[in-house]
């Protein structure tokens, strides 16, 4: 849906950025230039605590990330990318204009922000299950389990190890069923057929 509203933006408002593993697209702090999607690898969104790396988002091929930036002046966080990748950068001010100017683009994306406010909500939901196999139950529920096993792990917050024992666990009760290598689905009983 934000893809075919985005295409109100003159070309002049899209930057595509070609980056290398651990380049930052931009640090906590600096002035605002825009939001984001992953055309190709991967970025994390990362603040620096006392305690450490604390991990925001994961964007991966796809996804939109700093949307916040429309309406700040200064990031809030590092977005650091995890491989080599493509991104594109969305003009704030181009996208505000328009925004301003009272036309559909403003609803249309107000509801995608607000679609995605849920969808973060959902995913927090299921990072603070404690068990891992009820959380990677959960996750393949929510339709998460699309790419490796070790991906799976890493958007719910597990170790690969974790993930794959939480799995066959499941497997074992026939809650989940492999259908390759590393796929998995719910089975027929957890489908209710």
């Amino acid at each position: 849906m934000l893809e075919e509203l985005l295409t109100a933006l003159p070309k002049s408002a899209l930057k595509t950025i070609a980056t290398k593993r651990g380049d930052a697209l931009f640090r906590q702090g600096q002035r605002t230039h825009g939001f984001f999607r992953v055309v190709s690898g991967g970025v994390v969104l990362q603040r620096m605590t006392e305690t450490g790396v604390l991990v925001i988002h994961r964007a991966a091929e796809g996804d939109y990330f700093a949307e916040a930036s429309i309406f700040s002046d200064a990031y809030h966080c590092d977005a650091v990318c995890l491989s080599d990748s493509t991104v594109v950068c969305h003009d704030r001010g181009i996208t505000l204009e328009l925004m301003r100017a009272g036309s559909d683009f403003s609803m249309q994306l107000s509801q995608h922000l607000a679609n995605q406010v849920q969808q973060y909500r959902a995913h927090s939901e299921i990072l603070a299950i404690r068990s891992a196999k009820h959380r990677v139950l959960a996750a393949v529920q929510a339709g998460y389990h699309q790419g490796t096993v070790t991906e799976l792990a890493g958007r719910i917050n597990l170790t690969h190890e974790a993930c794959y024992r939480a799995l066959t666990e499941l497997c074992g009760e026939d809650t989940l069923q492999r259908v390759g290598r590393g796929k998995y689905v719910l089975s027929e009983r957890t489908n209710g057929n």
